[in-house]
């Protein structure tokens, strides 16, 4: 069945609007190199439009549910771990309904793992610049938190993160691969070198990549998302921007050992422990992010990323010119 012709030709005009509207949109950081028509069309003949899947439990386990897409979930998270310095062995990850979905699990996963370490309640430190959500999370979380003053790229303040940082409580780090309007990176070889320093009892880092986590890895900037490198135990990145998906998606990577000490609260209509917050999440954003994948594939992600760049660096030159201070 269709709605009626009325609301089929106002639905058109809104499109018709959307469409012109696309070339003109700059600023959000999103990639309108869509390309889904193909996708939509296998769907429709496929017989999924007529099915209602839900990815809800772990996908690295059999649900009882088995109208989901956890084998293709699996393969987007394998896929894409090595790009993030994870190993497919060692590495649990879903594919989230957004960056904050991403990032809710990193600061929980965080004070789960915190408290497996130590009784005493962490602290989250997170920059001023970094994005809303986290703010917005460790005040959902109700946790003690530590805002760090930015400096004028964005980037957190080291001196005052060493200032800041109550070496008698653990900590978790709340990282930012480019904040919200500056792009601002953190620093994360010195905030290391600050947490050795002073040595808390213990220390989660999670990386909040949504922004820039996914071209970075595909180009030649990739240590600054690499696991093994920033010694981060999660992290989380967007699909909707670098990646092209037409709909809100992130996805979140972390290992086994952070899983390991996550609250193993059993489901029993599910019959077995589910470590996401959210319960129903999306199975057919996966098979966009699969579909993705294998359409567009990694020389491709190596190309778009180059060109992002690319015109960045144009960009810069032209503000440069207008004497437009710029980084």
């Amino acid at each position: 069945m269709i709605p009626p012709q009325a609301d089929i030709n106002r639905l058109n005009t809104f499109a018709a609007q959307i469409v012109a509207n696309k070339k003109w949109t700059v600023g959000y950081p999103v990639n309108q190199v869509v390309q889904l028509k193909d996708f939509y069309e296998w769907y429709a003949v496929s017989g999924l439009a007529d099915v209602a899947m839900n990815n809800v439990g772990n996908p690295r386990k059999e649900s009882i549910f088995s109208l989901n897409t956890h084998e293709f979930e699996n393969e987007v998270i394998d896929y894409f771990a090595p790009f993030y310095g994870f190993k497919k062995e060692d590495t649990w990850g879903v594919v989230t309904n957004s960056g904050t979905d991403g990032n809710l699990l990193g600061l929980y996963f965080g004070v789960k793992y915190l408290l497996s370490k130590s009784t005493l309640k962490p602290i989250l430190y997170v920059s001023e610049d970094a994005h809303y959500s986290i703010h917005k999370l460790g005040d959902l979380q109700n946790l003690d938190m530590r805002i760090i003053p930015a400096n004028i790229k964005g980037e957190m303040d080291i001196a005052a993160f060493e200032s800041a940082l109550d070496a008698s409580r653990p900590a978790l780090v709340a990282l930012a691969m480019g904040t919200t309007f500056k792009g601002g990176i953190d620093d994360q070889v010195a905030i290391n070198e600050i947490l050795i320093k002073k040595n808390p009892p213990a220390v989660y880092r999670h990386c909040d990549a949504a922004l820039f986590g996914g071209y970075l890895a595909f180009s030649d900037h990739a240590d600054l998302v690499n696991q093994s490198r920033a010694k981060v135990d999660s992290i989380a990145f967007s699909g909707h921007k670098f990646f092209g998906i037409d709909e809100p998606l992130g996805i979140f990577l972390t290992n086994n050992d952070v899983l390991s000490r996550q609250n193993p609260m059993q489901v029993p209509y599910l019959n077995d422990a589910v470590p996401t917050i959210f319960c129903s999440r999306s199975a057919l954003s996966v098979l966009k992010m699969w579909w993705k994948i294998h359409s567009v594939g990694t020389h491709g992600f190596h190309q778009q990323s180059a060109l992002l760049i690319r015109n960045s660096e144009y960009l810069k030159e032209q503000l440069d010119k207008i004497h437009y201070a710029a980084w």
